[in-house]
């Protein structure tokens, strides 16, 4: 993937990102905080989000940490302001709906992304972090790592979304184990159950994401993007099959589709151009 590369400037801590060539890079940048995702995060990703889903010529997206962890999770501070809000309602009136934080947003938009999405974990995950990285289509990560999600250990109850996706997405024994008890898991078990797609030796993390991203890269945009949307609705059991048959027709008009039967036929690499 050579190619000029372009960064956007972002504050002092805010998540870094770049453009190379067909693939966007958003990297988070607190290493000092082991990657802590702050509220300040938040509207910086769905930025960042946002330009990759708008511009064509992107065609897949890596997310990464930097330093030895990829992200220790959503501040805590959070929970504490969601409690007092609580604390000040008046006794006896029922419990409001529960609002859909800024974080939830994030999560949602990052699963939805129109372009396949790569995490590749530079270390160990943990807390809510291990959700963003579920949101992505390909987790990647070394040998050495590790994830745990402490929601039980806080007293907390999952929020709906990111239970769905890890039961759909992991299975119900994974899920009842991970959120139940609160226990670390090691990169061969993460492999195991299906949060890691890929576990690398030591050293080989870049070379297998790179790869991954290439391949991601060359195929067919609009089919990617249709087949990855019908992909998580079947996962979540909101198929809306109409749609998916409308995308099929679609694709069988398409001129990526006569590239893609040229190109096999002539025993070449197809071009496609989204169209």
């Amino acid at each position: 993937m050579s190619a000029v590369q372009e960064t956007v400037t972002t504050a002092p801590g805010l998540p870094e990102f770049t453009i190379q060539g067909a693939c966007a890079r958003i990297r988070l940048n607190r290493e000092r905080y082991l990657n802590r995702i702050e509220p300040d995060d938040v509207p910086a990703l769905l930025e960042m989000l946002e330009r990759a889903q708008d511009d064509p010529a992107i065609r897949v997206l890596v997310l990464t940490g930097t330093g030895r962890v990829f992200s220790s999770g959503y501040h805590l501070g959070d929970l504490a302001e969601r409690r007092a809000a609580l604390d000040t309602q008046p006794a006896g009136e029922p419990e409001p709906p529960q609002a859909t934080s800024p974080f939830d947003v994030l999560l949602e938009r990052l699963e939805n992304l129109r372009v396949p999405t790569i995490c590749r974990l530079n270390g160990s995950v943990y807390g809510g972090a291990t959700d963003l990285a579920l949101c992505c289509d390909f987790r990647i990560g070394e040998e050495g790592i590790e994830m745990f999600m402490p929601a039980s250990r806080l007293g907390l109850h999952y929020y709906r979304s990111g239970m769905v996706r890890y039961v759909s997405r992991l299975g119900v024994n994974a899920a009842k184990k991970l959120f139940l008890t609160s226990q670390t898991i090691k990169a061969p078990e993460m492999l195991r159950v299906g949060y890691l797609t890929e576990m690398v030796p030591a050293g080989g993390l870049d070379a297998e994401v790179e790869r991954l991203a290439g391949v991601l890269a060359g195929q067919a945009p609009l089919a990617v993007a249709g087949m990855k949307q019908a992909i998580n609705e079947l996962a979540r059991g909101e198929l809306d099959a109409d749609a998916l048959d409308a995308r099929h027709a679609a694709s069988l008009r398409s001129e990526d589709i006569r590239e893609g039967v040229t190109a096999w036929h002539e025993r070449r690499k197809p071009v496609f151009q989204g169209r």
